[in-house]
C-alpha cells in the first residue's frame, strides 16, 4: 500500500500483465460468455484466459499442475426438486501465485493452497441476472471470505479483444516499477525514484 501511495503498483501483479487468477477473474470487467456442454462449462472472456469447469463426474487428480485459473470441478444440482438443474456448485484448487484479491494488491498466502467454492445460479426474480456466490479459503485469512457477484445478461453483446501486453506502459526492472513515457523514454513512477542499474549497457561519458 505504501508503494502504491508513492506511485508504484505494489502487489498488483496484473499491472505487469500477470493473469488475474481465481477468484479475481470473476470480477469480469469485460463481457463473459458461458458455454454449457455435456462434460464441461466454459467461461470465455476477453478479460482473461478461458476458464473450464469440468462437470463429467471426475475427481480432483492427485497431482495438479498449478495455474492462475486453477483446476475447477463442478456439479449440477436440482435445488428445488422440479427435475431441472438450477445451481452449478464449483470447487477450484491447484492455484499458483502471485495473486491478489483486488487492485489493492492484498496478496494470497504464499503457500498457494487456496480453495475457491462457488454457487452459480440464475436469479429467481430476474432470468437476466446470474449470481455467483464465491467463498475463498486461504491461509492469509482468519476465516472464509464470501462475496456474491451479479452478472446482467446482454442480449446484444459487442465482443472485442483486450491484450494486456499491447501498449502496457508499466515496466518492471528488478523490484522497481517504472513507466514508459509517450515519447518512448523510461521515466520514474514515484517521486525521487532511483534509475535502474545499467551495468549491462555501454555507458556514455559526459
Amino acid at each position: 500500500m505504501a508503494d502504491q501511495a508513492a506511485g508504484g503498483q505494489g502487489n498488483d501483479a496484473p499491472s505487469r500483465c500477470v493473469p488475474y487468477g481465481m477468484p479475481r477473474i470473476m470480477t469480469t470487467v469485460f463481457p463473459m460468455e458461458l458455454v454449457v456442454t455435456q462434460n464441461a462449462t466454459h467461461l470465455l472472456s476477453d478479460y482473461t484466459m478461458p476458464r473450464r469447469i469440468y462437470t463429467d463426474g471426475r475427481e480432483f487428480p492427485k497431482e495438479i499442475e498449478p495455474s492462475f485459473n486453477g483446476y475447477s470441478i463442478g456439479k449440477w444440482v436440482d435445488e428445488n426438486g422440479d427435475g431441472r438443474y438450477d445451481v452449478l456448485e464449483i470447487e477450484t484448487r491447484g492455484l499458483k501465485g502471485p495473486r491478489s484479491y483486488d487492485a489493492s494488491g492484498m496478496p494470497f498466502h504464499a503457500d498457494n493452497e487456496t480453495v475457491v467454492k462457488e454457487r452459480m445460479y440464475v436469479d429467481k426474480t430476474n432470468p437476466d441476472i446470474l449470481k455467483d456466490e464465491i467463498t475463498t479459503l486461504d491461509h492469509s485469512l482468519t476465516r472464509p471470505w464470501t462475496v456474491t457477484k451479479s452478472f446482467m445478461r446482454d442480449h446484444n453483446p459487442i465482443w472485442f479483444q483486450n491484450h494486456c501486453s499491447e501498449d502496457n506502459r508499466h515496466v518492471t526492472i528488478g523490484n522497481e516499477d517504472y513507466v514508459l513515457s509517450f515519447d518512448g523514454y523510461l521515466m520514474p513512477a514515484k517521486k525521487n525514484q532511483k534509475p535502474p542499474d545499467l551495468k549491462y549497457f555501454k555507458q556514455t561519458q559526459n
